[in-house]
């Protein structure tokens, strides 16, 4: 039975960080809407009970039964999480004269347990509109700050605490140490939940589960459902088939390169070329919602005809990461259902098939971390998120042949040149592993990608006047993709670029940079 710690969600907007922050010290966790929340069983060390954008003083506020849990086994209450221990255990919540936003300094009154080895004043991050202003009987205060009295607290007698601020966000400095002391030291968790334990436990899990059953699985080119692919392939051998559907909207050369390094892994993969197809349902589609549903239709229509061929296939293989099962669930009234977590929507039902998800439980860092664990090489693995639509979002108004070939050949031109950029002495942090340094520019970006503009602008190129094409590039860092921030180039890294691009892709004149942050914009256009 593998111990863990059950996070409860309120409704926050970084309550995967809590997540995210437990397994980064090897503690696995899972989360639940606070409304759901499972049996505690002997495998649970403890309980955090997350924020929220509600007060503990509405009507209807979020609540949960801690009779089973609270002084038996340790509970962590962050922001709302904290609020809603001191108000239900006799405590008193008021609303504060201005929401408490941003950094703050932490007066640590009471070192040790929580605050063990954390120094004595340390950067926080405080997000709240309510404040305690009085403690249960019973309990007493940890920490201050000069706005904050009761900035965290514990129950005497019993290892029951509240923080409100947000330990999980990297704005608190120290605050992976608090959560660490709290996981290993107060919890008592082992901190096993590793690559390796996750590829032997799960190999195990899916031998029993699948047997000598046939599994399709459809693979895009990207981490998660490569991932997912070789662990399966190395459960069920030749019983998994992979597709590797062509919407004609990939990167240049990117159908066959990558159909070819499935091949050289020994992965059982048949492709489908329907890019014809796709490129005739687009014609003259400009809204990027409708650009979704047609691709996500054709690509059911492609998957299923080339699976049709499989006989006696009994399970569907999906990419699903855990951040797809959390945002699918959604808390009624509170957080709005983000997306169905399904990768293949509408597969199951038609083709009968059941589903298998191996990655399930993974953040977007762990399936990387499990990649390399099962020996993919980093060129795959390490590769950059990319939409599901493809470049069909990153071509602003409708799609031609003639619009592709542009845009590839920039984009082409941009991820090459990342590649072969050394910022080895830079000191920009890998954004696949922040744990090392990145080698080149591609390995300390998140994502990036170039976008064709629907505008053409004036130019000179030689002795002529030039109206061609604007392009833009983009490039950002983020952790989750929650969040993001747009990176900060070299000069001279993007003055190259941009006489690269318009010397060398016909049709461009003209080359700018997206500066802007996630939110209030998102990484892709559409």
């Amino acid at each position: 039975m593998t111990e863990k710690i059950i996070i409860l969600d309120f409704g926050s907007q970084v309550t995967q960080l809590i997540g995210r922050r437990l397994r980064e010290l090897n503690v696995y966790c899972e989360i639940y809407p606070y409304n759901k929340c499972p049996g505690i069983d002997g495998s649970v060390r403890g309980v955090i009970l997350s924020g929220s954008p509600c007060s503990v003083r509405d009507a209807n506020a979020p609540d949960v039964d801690l009779s089973s849990v609270k002084g038996k086994i340790p509970i962590l209450g962050i922001c709302y999480g904290a609020q809603l221990l001191s108000y239900k255990y006799g405590g008193e919540v008021r609303g504060s004269l201005a929401r408490e936003y941003g950094r703050a300094m932490l007066n640590v009154v009471r070192p040790g347990g929580l605050f063990d080895g954390v120094s004595p004043r340390s950067q926080v991050w405080m997000s709240h509109g309510d404040t305690i202003s009085a403690l249960p009987e019973g309990a007493q205060v940890l920490a201050s700050t000069d706005d904050v009295e009761f900035a965290a607290f514990k129950f005497d007698g019993e290892d029951t605490y509240g923080v409100q601020f947000h330990p999980e966000v990297y704005h608190s400095l120290e605050g992976l140490r608090m959560l660490s002391n709290f996981a290993l030291n107060i919890c008592g968790c082992e901190a096993g939940w590793t690559p390796a334990s996750f590829v032997e436990s799960s190999l195990q899990e899916l031998k029993e589960k699948l047997g000598d059953d046939k599994v399709i699985l459809g693979l895009s080119g990207g981490v998660d459902s490569t991932v997912a692919a070789v662990l399966l392939n190395k459960a069920v051998g030749s019983n998994l088939t992979c597709i590797f559907v062509n919407n004609g909207l990939l990167r240049k050369n990117e159908y066959e390169s990558v159909l070819e390094s499935y091949k050289g892994m020994g992965l059982n993969v048949i492709g489908a070329d329907a890019s014809e197809d796709f490129l005739a349902a687009l014609a003259g589609v400009t809204d990027p919602e409708q650009k979704r549903k047609v691709i996500g239709r054709l690509f059911v229509e492609t998957f299923e005809k080339y699976a049709g061929s499989i006989e006696n296939a009994r399970w569907l293989g999906q990419g699903t990461i855990y951040p797809d099962v959390i945002e699918s669930a959604g808390i009624p009234g509170i957080a709005s259902k983000i997306k169905s977590h399904h990768n293949v929507g509408g597969l199951p039902e038609k083709m009968h098939l059941k589903i298998v998800e191996p990655l399930r439980m993974l953040f977007k860092d762990e399936v990387r971390r499990v990649g390399r664990a099962l020996g993919i090489k980093d060129e795959l693995v390490g590769r950059h998120p990319f939409p599901g639509p493809s470049l069909a979002i990153r071509i602003i108004g409708d799609i031609t042949k003639e619009k592709l070939d542009v845009l590839r050949e920039a984009d082409d031109i941009f991820i090459r040149s990342l590649r072969a950029y050394d910022c080895s002495s830079m000191g920009f942090p890998s954004a696949a592993d922040p744990s090392r340094m990145a080698s080149n520019l591609y390995d300390a970006v998140w994502q990036a990608g170039v976008i064709l503009l629907p505008i053409k602008s004036v130019g000179v190129m030689g002795d002529e006047r030039t109206y061609k094409n604007a392009v833009a590039l983009r490039a950002v860092v983020s952790t989750d993709a929650m969040t993001a921030d747009w990176f900060r180039f070299p000069y001279d890294f993007l003055s190259k670029i941009s006489e690269d691009i318009i010397n060398k892709v016909p049709g461009v004149n003209r080359v700018v940079y997206d500066i802007s942050s996630k939110p209030p914009s998102t990484i892709e256009w559409e």
